[in-house]
C-alpha cells in the first residue's frame, strides 16, 4: 500500500496556559483532499503551521512524504506549498509578473513559460497583464493558489481558502481545488464551512477544542447519527442556486459556449 502523504500522531501545542492542540492524530492519503473542519480557535491554523515547519509542536510527531517536520524541515519545505487565509499577492504587479517573480525565486527555467501555463490553467490569461489591484476576490485567490503551485509541490495546504469570498468566487476556488486533486496533488484544506468540506473532501476530520472528535468519509460521518425519517418534501432551491441562476454564466463561459 502507498504510505500516507501526511501523518500526524499525538501532536500537542500550547501557548502558556492555552492548550491549542491536545494530542491530534490523522493521516492524509496521497492525491486526496483532506478537510480539517472546525470553528474559529479550534487549532486548525496552528496545525498547518506545524506541518509547514513554521511552528514546533510541544509533543508528538508529524511527517510529510516520510520526512519529519521537526528533524527534516528543509526536506519538508521542498515538497509543500502553503496558501494562507489572505491572498499573498503583490497588487502593484500584474498577475503574470507575480508568477514570474515566484518562478525566478525558485530558480526555475523559463519563468515566463511557467507563468503563462499557470495563467491558462487558472483561467486568468485575459487578466494576466492587468495589475492585481484590479482583480476580484475570486481572481486574487485563484492567482494566489497558482503562485503556490509554481515548482509543482506534491502537497499543498489551503488554510481557509474561501474566507470572505462571495458565492460565485467560492465555487471558482472549489473548482480549482478539485482540479488539484485530479492531477495528483495532495490537498490539506482547513475550513469552518460545512458545505465546503462536504463538497470537496475525500475525508473529513472534525477538530474541536484541540482534539479530533471524528474522522472519516462523509458517508461514515453521517452514520454517526440515527437514520433520518423519510418523508416526501418538495425540494426548494437554495439561495446559492438562486443567486447563480440570476446572475447567469460569466462572460468567459459564454464565449467558451459560443
Amino acid at each position: 500500500m502507498t504510505p500516507p502523504a501526511i501523518t500526524v500522531q499525538g501532536v500537542e501545542k500550547s501557548y502558556k496556559d492555552l492548550h491549542v492542540l491536545r494530542g491530534v492524530d490523522f493521516a492524509v492519503e496521497q492525491g486526496s483532499i483532506f478537510a480539517l473542519l472546525g470553528s474559529n480557535g479550534a487549532g486548525k491554523t496552528t496545525m498547518v503551521r506545524i506541518l509547514s515547519t513554521l511552528l514546533k509542536a510541544d509533543a508528538g510527531t508529524a511527517t510529510v512524504l516520510g520526512a519529519d517536520v521537526a528533524d527534516e524541515p528543509l526536506k519538508v519545505r521542498e515538497s509543500i506549498s502553503l496558501t494562507g487565509q489572505f491572498a499573498a499577492v503583490d497588487e502593484i504587479l500584474s498577475g503574470r509578473e507575480n508568477l514570474v517573480l515566484v518562478a525566478k525565486l525558485r530558480h526555475l527555467k523559463d519563468p515566463g513559460v511557467v507563468a503563462d501555463d499557470l495563467l491558462a490553467r487558472f483561467r486568468l490569461s485575459d487578466a494576466g497583464g492587468r495589475k492585481v489591484g484590479t482583480y476580484s476576490g475570486g481572481m486574487r485567490r485563484r492567482l494566489d493558489i497558482a503562485m503556490s503551485l509554481v515548482g509543482h509541490p506534491e502537497v499543498i495546504y489551503l488554510d481557509e481558502p474561501t474566507t470572505g469570498l462571495d458565492p460565485e468566487a467560492r465555487i471558482e476556488v472549489w473548482d480549482v481545488v478539485k482540479e488539484l486533486a485530479n492531477t495528483g496533488t495532495t490537498v490539506l484544506l482547513t475550513t469552518q464551512y460545512l458545505d465546503e468540506a462536504e463538497q470537496l473532501a475525500d475525508r473529513i476530520a472534525i477538530l474541536h477544542e484541540g482534539r479530533i472528535i471524528a474522522n472519516g468519509t462523509l458517508a461514515e460521518l453521517k452514520q454517526l447519527l440515527p437514520a433520518a425519517k423519510v418523508e416526501y418534501v418538495e425540494k426548494q432551491p437554495t439561495l446559492e442556486e438562486v443567486f447563480l441562476r440570476l446572475i447567469g454564466p460569466k462572460e468567459s463561459q459564454k464565449e467558451d459556449v459560443s
